[in-house]
């Protein structure tokens, strides 16, 4: 018992270890905390299972585990705007709470194997996601036109062009005693986009009067 503890405590280390290297919410108390804890719940369901039932369950306590952990991880996960951030380290907890009821259980091999591969995603694959799928930000672009018909269509296709992704638009008329126009948009911009040429592509598509780049929440 005392064993599995230790492989608990160690599996759940070595996953919080990385995610505290990355400044996430959750870290190498919490992760370390709930592979011990999820470990100690499976050793204790099986010993009552066998000290005090003959056909006792297990799994019963150990099972609350898999809907308790869901609680945890809703904390873990942060909404700014229309930006979601903590998914993979609420997935962590999950995972780490897993391998916590293997180590418990006595099933060594699935375990420790699903710590070693927990690992590599969060860190080989990290780069990998990176490489082939851009972190985006987004962003409310808000375009002001002299006139009362702005060019959305030239407007979209440079979007396009800088693989800018539009969520929403939205076109306002006679702006003022001037008159003039805005379209607002909500946009996911990549993170390598080179801002002075798609604000100097964006001017080049109308009459445009200024351009202006918000955040959105």
């Amino acid at each position: 018992m005392l064993l599995r503890l230790g492989a608990g405590f160690l599996a759940g280390g070595i996953i919080g270890f990385e995610r505290a290297s990355r400044r996430q919410i959750a870290g190498l108390r919490t992760h370390v905390l709930i592979a011990l804890g999820a470990t100690l719940l499976m050793v204790l369901s099986i010993s009552i299972a066998e000290a005090y039932f003959e056909d006792g369950d297990p799994g019963r306590i150990a099972a609350q585990v898999v809907s308790g952990i869901g609680f945890l991880g809703a904390g873990a996960i942060i909404r700014l705007g229309n930006n979601v951030k903590g998914l993979t380290t609420a997935a962590s907890l999950w995972l780490v709470s897993g391998v916590g009821l293997a180590f418990g259980a006595g099933l060594w091999i699935p375990a420790a194997v699903a710590t070693a591969v927990a690992l590599f995603t969060l860190t080989a694959l990290d780069s990998v996601e990176k490489r082939f799928f851009p972190p985006r930000r987004t962003k409310l672009l808000e375009l002001h036109y002299k006139g009362e018909y702005p060019e959305h269509a030239k407007a979209l296709a440079v979007l396009t062009a800088f693989s800018v992704g539009v969520q929403s638009l939205d076109v306002v008329q006679n702006l003022g005693r001037k008159g003039g126009s805005r379209m607002r948009l909500l946009v996911s911009i990549p993170e390598r986009t080179d801002m002075p040429r798609l604000s100097e592509a964006l001017r080049k598509t109308g009459d445009l009067d200024r351009i202006e780049i918000k955040e959105k929440y």
